[in-house]
């Protein structure tokens, strides 16, 4: 594959957001998800930033588009203009600061208002390295998600631990509400593009069509 070529390798793309308030760890998810590293000293997010990241879903290669917003009031008008058309919203808050429990039925409002009624939204617990400090159980948080139907998981963006699977997730649900036709590709507001990947080599591939045939990929 030509350098020129990677860029244009994948099949969709998925518009993400990363809600929640100040201080759980929003922008440290998405660079451990991007960068594979811990920003140890994250600053607060002003109005907005932005990630990518290509990855495989149900053997496809969607590149992840994350917008990852400010948790202050004060940027609540900047950020809500990014709700629009987000296929997964990642909904953040902190294990052991019980207030950014307390205040996620605002967020989901939020959320359920300005996207649209497929969006994927994925509650996260996060700091699921800070044991001790909890200050919210596993079980309440699941019953919240499942009450609002929500997926659910808590993830160390310190550690890690489901980062991965939080974005991945997300992405599953969307594709399957692709295959099942509950999300309509064509409305501006799905969050999602589809993107014919480019041909690589163009005789090569087509040479090498047939020996897909009868696998079971």
């Amino acid at each position: 594959v030509t350098m020129t070529a990677a860029p244009y390798n994948y099949s969709y793309i998925f518009k993400y957001i990363i809600i929640g308030d100040m201080g759980v760890g929003k922008s440290c998810l998405l660079h451990q998800f991007t960068e594979k590293k811990f920003m140890a000293d994250c600053p607060h997010t002003i109005g907005v930033e932005f990630g990518t990241r290509i990855m495989e879903v149900h053997g496809q290669k969607v590149k992840l588009q994350i917008w990852d917003t400010a948790g202050q009031e004060r940027f609540r008008a900047v950020t809500r203009s990014y709700y629009r058309g987000a296929a997964g919203a990642l909904m953040v808050y902190d294990i052991t600061r019980r207030s950014t429990y307390n205040h996620l039925s605002s967020w989901l409002t939020d959320a359920r208002n300005l996207t649209n009624p497929n969006t994927v939204i994925i509650l996260i617990g996060n700091k699921a390295d800070l044991e001790a400090q909890r200050d919210v159980t596993y079980e309440e948080a699941k019953q919240f998600a499942e009450e609002n139907g929500l997926l659910f998981l808590e993830a160390s963006a310190k550690t890690g631990e489901n980062v991965e699977e939080a974005f991945l997730e997300a992405a599953k649900k969307i594709y399957q509400n692709i295959q099942d036709g509950s999300l309509d590709l064509n409305a501006a507001e799905s969050g999602v593009q589809h993107k014919p990947s480019a041909p690589q080599g163009g005789r090569l591939n087509a040479d090498s069509q047939p020996a897909k045939e009868g696998c079971s990929c």
